[in-house]
């Protein structure tokens, strides 16, 4: 029993002894310190991998952003900076010094660096469908089944031809499989044969190409060429991953039924579910998101383990999610930017690691990658030009097409990488279709810009109409020599008497009321037949009733019907380098927009012919944009809003309204509104809104209180704003003379037209006396010359016509408006100080109407005394500075002067087109 006993003991002393030395041995966990405890946070841990992913995947993108943005600046897509971001961080650069890829890019590190870049590639492809629109292949089948089909025959042949000379002499370099000539063949073929459609969209977009013959048959045919190369290589890899032939059979007879579930299947219930649930037309939901990228996850898992490569399954997704009311680009941009932020850097990056320029080492290497570059660029210009010849475009157009469809960008490099991940491609012949991409993308912008310049589409366009002739002389009609002869005599006629019939609006969403409220004045008094409506079950007994009391009901004076005004409006969405913005392009019929929809209805209602467009166009090309579409609609008034902030951007930061200072100190609307000022044919108006239609900026925002819950809350919130019942207007203009006034004058009497509308119109007139001042009514039936000349002409010419003019006006004014509009004149030595003043007494006086106008002619090339006097005037308005110069220059000086005094209306400035100089 003892000796039990004794053992128990022993025993209990050495298991109690062992923690002990355990424990003083080392460590019983690892440490935590991370640097602090002297871990180097280079060094891979497959327990604790995400430091060096951090570190590799932060110098990566770095990297590509500092290459992307030299490259941007001649107009390079940022997928050749990713490629040679990462051909540098690789063997050929950077992999030179030493320890720097055994450190950064450890082989025990590639597995989830690749895991990583497969999964954002997955999602890349996704996106590609959901960008791929076959509703575009199918409204241009016939070219683009041209273009499409020979410009993927043509380079496949070639492609193929070449790959006998590629199979023999690279294929038994170290990381090549033995595969077939056959299967070798149709991958090179496929490479070469391939377009790169998401880059083509994006160059298209760039060169604003979209919407011209040559960017709809580019797209369509980049479309169709992208699914059957997809097709064709997913029948390569099938090839690659199989050891028999009936068992290729058997994959692609289960991708083919696979590929028909998905189309007959699943797209109906998706769509089913979509429609139920609203996410079609207010966008998906974060429910049908969550579904949506699991049926992209669970199609790449199942073509993944039939044989083909996953990213075909995410692919396949892309192409059956709809595109009705924008459904395709409210998905994109729920995840787009992670995909092109973090994981596409990735994945290209890896393409450049696996690269070596230093295997290119030998002549007959650098023949093939001449052969390979040149037959890859060739072929898809000889196939793309002679399908669209044969199409009946003229030879330029054709070549265009030609070079546009020769674009591989990152598409060729996706199908590159699975030929080296399907080991059919050693790392030597991997490098030379790599610089092959980046030389025929490289290419692409240069000589589109080269072959088909905006100076050449307008004078094909001209052609193409009959406007004239293939060397540029323009085709007369039979009768122009008698309408040229009358044409000097009538435009004198046609610059004083036109009245404006057709606008083009400038439609922002922080300007929409102003513009509503100003084109509902163009539209007049919109008097129709005053009917007394009578429910559908009564009308047996009203008509039933005698023709006295018919007409004692139902009849009413009418007045005579006018034609009404034409007002188109552009929204203009800005255009960035992502990928649901350059979908907006080309899927613009499916987009809404709440300002098109609300101008659109208010002008209905307003008695004004309306139509609108939406166009998606880089900021810089906003003022450019807008005089095209004036000068191609005739308009006789170009309408250009200020931004509330003075900015283009239309963001929620931007909607809250500014400080004066800054509403008129950002450069880029300055300068926005200056080019068109500059550039503009017709007659240009720019309206700086203050409460026209809408609250005033001189009214104080509502303010903060404290309740006892200790929260901020607006107080106006309990408080509805009172209906608007004075619904009138009153317009000051102050008549200098020179072409602008003379244009506005006419103007400033067609708003008057509308019986909400008063005005009064002072002629001011410079004096050699300083100091006096004489005002005096002017009869409307009087003729009276004043001999003081205006300020902006310095002809007696140019005088006695401002004067007959202003005079001609106001003897003809109508006798219905002669009780709303009062013309008066003054003479004095400080004409803006006199106009300013006079301002600020006429408009402001009925807080509670519409909204007051100022209208101002912008006067280009005031005298020197005038700018004087402005220097004199800003410092006893408290506004030394003004609006700035560059506001000021875009302005003019009356307009800055009206704008610093604080006048309590809104301000429109006028300038007459340049083909409406009426001197």
């Amino acid at each position: 029993m003892s000796s039990i006993t004794s053992s128990l003991a022993i025993a209990t002393s050495s298991t109690t002894a062992a923690p002990s030395a355990t424990s003083s041995s080392g460590p019983r966990a690892k440490p935590q310190g991370g640097i602090l405890d002297g871990q180097d946070p280079t060094v891979y841990s497959a327990t604790d991998p995400i430091t060096l992913f951090i570190i590799q995947a932060g110098i990566i993108i770095i990297f590509c952003r500092l290459l992307a943005f030299p490259l941007a600046k001649i107009r390079q897509p940022r997928v050749i900076a990713e490629v040679v971001g990462g051909i540098l961080l690789g063997p050929s650069v950077m992999g030179r010094i030493p320890g720097f890829t055994s450190t950064i890019f450890p082989s025990a590190s590639m597995p989830l660096l690749n895991l990583v870049a497969n999964l954002g590639l997955v999602l890349f492809l996704f996106l590609v469908g959901l960008e791929a629109d076959l509703r575009l292949v199918l409204s241009n089948w016939r070219i683009a089944l041209s273009v499409g089909a020979a410009g993927m025959v043509l380079p496949f042949g070639l492609g193929a031809a070449l790959a006998y000379g590629l199979y023999h002499q690279f294929n038994d370099e170290p990381g090549v499989i033995p595969v077939g000539f056959g299967v070798y063949m149709l991958f090179v073929g496929v490479a070469m044969a391939i377009t790169a459609f998401p880059v083509l969209c994006r160059i298209l977009t760039e060169l604003n190409l979209l919407h011209t013959p040559v960017g709809v048959i580019v797209l369509s045919a980049g479309v169709g060429n992208d699914v059957v190369g997809w097709i064709l290589l997913a029948l390569c890899v099938a090839l690659v991953n199989t050891g028999s032939g009936l068992t290729a059979l058997w994959v692609l007879l289960t991708c083919v039924g696979f590929v028909l579930f998905v189309v007959f299947a699943v797209r109906p219930a998706f769509v089913w579910l979509l429609r139920r649930n609203g996410s079609i037309q207010n966008g998906p939901s974060q429910g049908m998101m969550t579904l949506t990228l699991l049926m992209v996850l669970t199609s790449a898992w199942f073509t993944g383990v039939i044989g083909v490569h996953a990213i075909f399954g995410g692919f396949l997704i892309g192409l059956i999610c709809p595109h009705d009311a924008g459904f395709a680009i409210k998905v994109t941009e729920k995840i787009e930017d992670i995909v092109t932020v973090l994981f596409l850097p990735l994945y290209f990056a890896l393409s450049g690691l696996n690269t070596n320029v230093g295997l290119l080492n030998s002549g007959i290497t650098w023949g093939y990658v001449v052969a390979v570059v040149a037959v890859a660029f060739f072929g898809k210009l000889a196939g793309g030009t002679l399908a669209a010849r044969c199409s009946k475009l003229v030879w330029r157009e054709s070549f265009t097409i030609g070079v546009l469809m020769s674009c591989k960008g990152l598409v060729e490099l996706i199908v590159l990488n699975i030929g080296l991940q399907a080991k059919i491609l050693s790392t030597r012949t991997f490098t030379i279709f790599v610089v092959m991409a980046l030389v025929t993308t490289f290419l692409t912008t240069p000589l589109t810009s080269y072959l088909y310049p905006p100076w050449y589409q307008t004078k094909l366009d001209a052609w193409k109409r009959g406007e004239i002739n293939w060397d540029g002389t323009q085709i007369m009609p039979e009768d122009h020599d008698d309408r040229s002869r009358d044409r000097d005599s009538e435009s004198q006629e046609k610059t004083d008497h036109a009245q404006l019939r057709r606008l083009l609006v400038y439609l922002r969403l922080d300007s929409l009321s102003a513009l509503v409220t100003f084109v509902g004045l163009l539209g007049g008094n919109h008097v129709g037949n005053r009917v007394q409506k009578v429910h559908p079950s009564k009308r047996d007994a009203a008509a039933a009733s005698t023709a006295d009391e018919e007409k004692e009901m139902v009849v009413a004076p009418q007045s005579p019907r006018r034609r009404p005004v034409q007002v188109h409006g552009v929204r203009m969405l800005e255009l960035t380098d992502r990928t649901s913005s350059v979908m907006k392009v080309s899927e613009l019929d499916d987009v809404r927009d709440p300002v098109v929809d609300v101008f659109h209805t208010f002008a209905q209602l307003n008695n004004v012919a309306v139509s609108e467009e939406m166009d998606v166009v880089p900021e810089d090309l906003y003022a450019d944009t807008l005089t095209r579409k004036a000068l191609d609609i005739a308009s006789d008034l170009l309408l250009i809003p200020w931004g509330e902030n003075g900015t283009l951007s239309e963001n929620s930061d931007s909607l809250t309204p500014g400080t004066t200072e800054n509403r008129f100190a950002s450069g880029p609307y300055s300068h926005f509104v200056g080019q068109i000022v500059q550039n503009a044919t017709c007659n240009t108006a720019i309206l700086v809104n203050n409460g026209f239609g809408g609250r005033s900026k001189s009214d104080p925002h509502p303010a903060l209180r404290r309740t006892l819950s200790g929260m901020s809350l607006r107080s106006s919130r309990d408080l509805p704003s009172a209906p608007v019942s004075d619904r009138t207007h009153h317009i000051f203009f102050p008549y200098f003379g020179g072409t602008d006034d003379r244009v506005a004058l006419r103007f400033v009497l067609q708003l008057a037209q509308n019986t909400n509308v008063t005005a009064t119109i002072l002629q001011v007139n410079r004096t050699v006396v300083p100091g006096e001042v004489e005002v005096r009514t002017t009869p409307q039936a009087s003729g009276e010359a004043l001999e003081t000349p205006p300020i902006t002409d310095d002809s007696a010419d140019a005088d006695r016509h401002n004067q007959s003019f202003f005079t001609s006006l106001q003897d003809s004014l109508p006798p219905d408006m002669e009780s709303r509009v009062v013309f008066e004149s003054v003479m004095t030595a400080e004409p803006l100080r006199t106009a300013l003043e006079r301002a600020m007494v006429e408009v402001g006086q009925a807080p509670r109407n519409a909204g007051d106008l100022v209208v101002i002619g912008r006067h280009r090339g005031c005298k020197r005394g005038v700018r004087n006097e402005l220097h004199t005037l800003l410092p006893s308005l408290g506004r030394p500075s003004g609006v700035g110069s560059e506001a000021r220059q875009t302005l003019g000086e009356l307009a800055e002067a009206v704008i610093a005094g604080n006048v309590k209306a809104s301000i429109m400035v006028i300038q007459a087109g340049k083909h409406r100089d009426g001197a």
